[in-house]
C-alpha cells in the first residue's frame, strides 16, 4: 500500500513532467479510465484517515522521538491533496469526438428540428383550414336559409306600392289619392279605393280580384290597353283588398341592369352581394350579365313558391308593370322570353301567377308566338255611363256640385272615357276649358312628331318625313272611313246620343293600314307614340277620342291633301336622285360610236348595245356658244 502510495506521489510530483503534455491525441481516450481509478482513491475515506491519525499518534506513544509517523501521515495528506487536484482537473477534460461524428450528431439534430417545425406548420395550417372552412360552410348555408327567408318575407301582407300610394294620399277629409301624381309614375290610381264606400268598379275588377286574391291559377296574364284607361289603378285596388299578402309588384325599364335592380327590390334579394363568405371581405363587382342574375332571382322566387303553396294552397302573384318599356332588341327579347318561360312554367304547376301590364301592342304579338297559358285581358275606355257616373262623383267629392246630362255630354264627346282625361276635367274649375285644353294638346303632341315640310323638305330629313307622311296618310284614311260611317254613330256634338251609346272610333285591320302606308315598320313606333292604337284583335285606330278629334281637325284644314301630296312627291324625288346615275360621253362631235357589252354572271356576253352619234360640227357649236355669252 505504502510502495502503491509513493508511487502515484512520485506521478503527482510537481518536478515530474506531466504525461498529458508529452502524451500524445490519442492517450486521451484512456483519461476516462484513469480519471475512474483515480476516484478510488479521492473519495473521502473518514475510517482511513481515523486509524491513520490514530496510528500516528500510537506511533508516535511508542515512538519517543515520533519524526517517522508524524512524516508519514503527512505524506499521505498531500498525497490525498494532489489526488483531488488531478480528479478535479480530468473531471473538466472531456475526450475530444471526431469531425465525422458532430456532423452526422448536428445533420440529426437539424432534421429532427426541421421535421418537427414542418409538422407543426402543417397542423396548424391544417387546423385553420378546417375551422375556417366549417365555418364558411356554416356561414354559407345560413346565408343560403336567409335569402329565401327574405324573399318570402317579401310575400308577406304590405306591399312597397301600397305604402307609395298611403303616403301620397292628400290631406283631405276622404282621403282622396292623388291621381296625377301616379299617372306620371304609370302606376296610377283613380281615386275609387276599396275604403271608399259607391265605388265603381269596371268588369275587369272583379276578374283581377280573382286573379290576385289566389282564387284562380294555372295561367298567366296580360293586361294590356291604352295608357291612363286605369290597368295599374285596378291591379293596386285588388292588392289592397288582400293588403299585399303573396304579391309582389314592380315596373320594367328598358335597361335589364335597373329590371334587375327593380326585380331585387321587389323580392327583397341582393343577388349575394351582401355575402361575405369570402374571407368575410365584401363581394367586389359581380362577373355576370343582368340577364343571369334576374335568373338566380326567379330561382330562388321558384324555391319560395313551392314552400308556400305547399302551406297556404295558393299561388304568388308577380305582377310587372310598363312591359312596353323593354327594348325591342336582343337583349330585351332574350328577357321577354325568359319571363315568359318562367310564367309557362309556373302556370302549369301553379305555385305563380305573373301578370305582365304593357301599353302597346307589340309585346303581345311576341308573346303570342310561345304563349300556351296566356290569357289577354283587353282594358278600354269606359262605357259612357260608367264616365257620367265618374265624373259626378268626383265633382261631388271635389265641389260639391252635380253637372248637368248636357254638360256630361259634351264633355264625353270631347274626350271619350279615358279615366285619366275624367280625372283631370272634373278636378278643374272650369270643366270645358279644361275639355280644350286636352284636345289642343293632343294636336299639338300630333303635329309635333308628324309635321308635314312639303316641297322645301331638305334631303337629310327624308326618313323624318317618310314617317311623318305615313302617318297622316293614315290619318286622311282614317277620316275618310269616318264620313262614310252611319250619322248615328258619328261623333257629331250635334247628334244627342243616349245613354246606350258609346264611341266607336273608325279603325282599320292592321295589315290594310300598313297597305295604305305603304311601310310595314312604322305603325309599332304610331302605337309607343301614342298616336294610333293596337287592340287584340289587330285592329288600328286613334289613341284616344281627343287624338281622333286632332286627325279630324288636320284633315279639314284648307290645302291639307296638296301639302300631302307636294311632300310625297319630294321624297319621290329624292329617293329617284339616290336611285339615279348621270353618264356623260364626251368627244362624239366627228362621229363615233360605244358599244356597251352586258353579260351574265359566268361572264358570258348576252348583248351587246352600240349608241352612234351624228357628225357635227364643234367650232360651230363653240361659236354659238361664244355669241350667247356675248349676249348675256
Amino acid at each position: 500500500m505504502s510502495a502503491s502510495l509513493r508511487s502515484l506521489a512520485r506521478f503527482s510530483s510537481p518536478s515530474t513532467t506531466s504525461p498529458f503534455r508529452r502524451a500524445p491525441l490519442r492517450t486521451f481516450q484512456s483519461l476516462a479510465a484513469s480519471r475512474q481509478f483515480l476516484l478510488q482513491f479521492t473519495r473521502p475515506r473518514p475510517s482511513a484517515l481515523q486509524s491513520l491519525h490514530q496510528k500516528r499518534w500510537d506511533t508516535s506513544s511508542s515512538n519517543s522521538g515520533g519524526v517517522g509517523g508524524a512524516h508519514e501521515y503527512s505524506s499521505v495528506l498531500l498525497l490525498h491533496v494532489r489526488l483531488l487536484t488531478i480528479s478535479s482537473f480530468l473531471q473538466d477534460v472531456q475526450p475530444p469526438t471526431s469531425h465525422q461524428n458532430e456532423e452526422e450528431k448536428e445533420s440529426k439534430y437539424d432534421f429532427k428540428h426541421t421535421a418537427f417545425k414542418c409538422f407543426e406548420a402543417a397542423a396548424t395550417t391544417f387546423a385553420s383550414i378546417l375551422i375556417l372552412g366549417l365555418a364558411g360552410y356554416g356561414y354559407h348555408r345560413y346565408y343560403k336559409a336567409l335569402v329565401l327567408s327574405k324573399i318570402e318575407n317579401a310575400f308577406n301582407p304590405g306591399d312597397p306600392q301600397l305604402d307609395m300610394v298611403q303616403a301620397g294620399r292628400e290631406p283631405t277629409t276622404d282621403k282622396q289619392i292623388p291621381f296625377d301624381y301616379w299617372l306620371d309614375n304609370n302606376a296610377a290610381l283613380n281615386g275609387l279605393t276599396t275604403d271608399r264606400p259607391g265605388r265603381i268598379e269596371r268588369d275587369e275588377q272583379h276578374k283581377l280580384d280573382a286573379i290576385i286574391a289566389g282564387e284562380t291559377h294555372g295561367k298567366y296574364y296580360l293586361l294590356i290597353g291604352e295608357k291612363g284607361t286605369g290597368k295599374t289603378s285596378m291591379l293596386l285596388s285588388a292588392m289592397q283588398k288582400v293588403d299585399g299578402h303573396n304579391c309582389a309588384m314592380l315596373e320594367a325599364h328598358p335597361d335589364p341592369e335597373i329590371f334587375r335592380i327593380r326585380l331585387g327590390k321587389a323580392l327583397d334579394y341582393e343577388y349575394h352581394e351582401d355575402y361575405i363568405g369570402s374571407l368575410f371581405s365584401i363581394r367586389g363587382p359581380r362577373d355576370t350579365t343582368a340577364i343571369l342574375d334576374i335568373e338566380r332571382a326567379l330561382n330562388k322566387l321558384e324555391k319560395v313558391a313551392l314552400t308556400r303553396k305547399k302551406e297556404e294552397g295558393k299561388p304568388l302573384i308577380l305582377m310587372i308593370n310598363s312591359m312596353h318599356l323593354i327594348r325591342e332588341d336582343a337583349a330585351g327579347l332574350d328577357l321577354l322570353h325568359l319571363l315568359q318561360q318562367r310564367a309557362e312554367a309556373w302556370a302549369a304547376s301553379g305555385i305563380c301567377t305573373v301578370i305582365f301590364n304593357s301599353d302597346d301592342y307589340w309585346v303581345f304579338e311576341r308573346l303570342k308566338q310561345n304563349l300556351s297559358r296566356m290569357e289577354v285581358v283587353s282594358v278600354k275606355d269606359l262605357p259612357k255611363r260608367l264616365a257620367f257616373e265618374t265624373i259626378r262623383k268626383y265633382r261631388k267629392r271635389f265641389y260639391n256640385e252635380v253637372p248637368d246630362d248636357s254638360m256630361l255630354g259634351e264633355i264625353y264627346h270631347r274626350i271619350g272615357g279615358r279615366l285619366a282625361f275624367l280625372y283631370r276635367v272634373a278636378k278643374s274649375p272650369d270643366m270645358m276649358l279644361k275639355v280644350h285644353q286636352i284636345c289642343e294638346g293632343e294636336k299639338t303632341w300630333l303635329l309635333s312628331q308628324c309635321g308635314l315640310l312639303g316641297m322645301e323638305m331638305d334631303d337629310d330629313v327624308m326618313n323624318q318625313q317618310k314617317l311623318a307622311s305615313a302617318a297622316m296618310v293614315l290619318v286622311r284614311a282614317l277620316v275618310e272611313q269616318e264620313k262614310e260611317r252611319p250619322k248615328a254613330l258619328c261623333a257629331n256634338p250635334n247628334t244627342d246620343i243616349g245613354p246606350e251609346y258609346d264611341h266607336s272610333l273608325p279603325e282599320l285591320p292592321l295589315y290594310r293600314a300598313r297597305q295604305v302606308m305603304t311601310r310595314a315598320d312604322f305603325i309599332q313606333q304610331y302605337d309607343h307614340l301614342n298616336l294610333f292604337t293596337i287592340d287584340t284583335d289587330a285592329r288600328v285606330r286613334a289613341d284616344s277620342v281627343p287624338m281622333m278629334h286632332a286627325f279630324r281637325d288636320v284633315v279639314n284644314e284648307p290645302g291639307f291633301d296638296e301639302y300631302l301630296e307636294a311632300t310625297l312627291t319630294r321624297i319621290a324625288d329624292i329617293e329617284s336622285l339616290g336611285r339615279t346615275r348621270e353618264l356623260s360621253i364626251k368627244d362624239l362631235w366627228y362621229g363615233g360610236k360605244y358599244n356597251f357589252t352586258v353579260r351574265d354572271r359566268k361572264g358570258r356576253v348576252e348583248k351587246v348595245v352600240s349608241f352612234a352619234s351624228a357628225m357635227g360640227d364643234r367650232e360651230e357649236y363653240e361659236k354659238e356658244q361664244e355669241d350667247g355669252e356675248d349676249k348675256e
